[in-house]
């Protein structure tokens, strides 16, 4: 009789869910997986990276590119997130999505994209709006999550995006609260920065989500998560002051 095998997969738990939203809302970059449409063969490619407010990957990326043209022939692929660090690169936390991706058509979604990319890849503003770019936003169908040796967990679509909730209003304010943070109370989000861990000086505000801030510093990314989600936006300047009090 075959032997049963055995189940290598952990239940999955809000630990595991805040890591794995950590590394979607901390990538800057990643590998992004097509499907070639001449004979079916899977196809590789880097792409820099950001995120939606609900955390869904979003990239840019060019009409010239293999990638681009795979996906206007079938939208299936993944994206496989998760910087390594020192020593063996599968010791590091890394998470894949499985799902589709399609274009963001002009108009206030794209706009708060592009807003929320430019915070995090500033160089990328000298083409985002040339004729060949455009906008994609990844639809997260399933992810694995490989959080090191021994740490395998299967997710749901709702265990790495928020859903159910109305994020336009804090969208239209978004923009607007992170340019003020970072113009008016720079010490402020260097606080923020400070509580995370992160070293150095000059932090920015990058972006806000009902879930918590996204720092950025150069190539560096930062997160901050709030003791509990934004009910609404106006919880967003309460939680700011009480975190610059902390």
């Amino acid at each position: 009789m075959e032997e049963k095998k055995k189940d290598i997969l952990q239940p999955v738990d809000d630990v595991a869910r805040r890591l794995g939203r950590t590394l979607i809302r901390s990538a800057r970059f990643g590998a992004l997986g097509t499907i070639e449409p001449k004979d079916g063969a899977p196809a590789v490619s880097r792409i820099n990276v950001a995120s939606d407010m609900d955390g869904a990957p979003v990239f840019l990326i060019s009409r010239l590119s293999g990638h681009f043209t795979n996906l206007e022939a079938d939208a299936r692929c993944s994206v496989l997130l998760g910087e390594p660090g020192k020593g063996d690169p599968l010791a590091h936390p890394r998470i894949t999505l499985i799902g589709s991706a399609h274009i963001i058509a002009p108009g206030v979604a794209r706009d708060a994209v592009k807003s929320r990319y430019l915070m995090r890849h500033p160089k990328s503003a000298l083409y985002a709006d040339f004729p060949d770019f455009a906008f994609w936003r990844f639809e997260v169908a399933r992810a694995s999550l490989n959080g090191g040796f021994g740490k395998a967990y299967a997710f749901a679509r709702e265990d790495v995006l928020l859903t159910g909730r109305d994020l336009a209003a804090l969208r239209s304010m978004e923009q607007g609260a992170v340019a003020h943070m970072n113009a008016d109370h720079a010490d402020a989000v260097q606080h923020y920065a400070a509580q995370v861990g992160a070293e150095g000086k000059g932090w920015r505000l990058a972006c806000i989500d009902p879930e918590g801030l996204d720092l950025a510093r150069r190539d560096d990314v930062a997160r901050l998560w709030f003791d509990a989600p934004l009910a609404g936006p106006q919880d967003l300047r309460p939680t700011l002051v009480a975190l610059a009090k902390r």
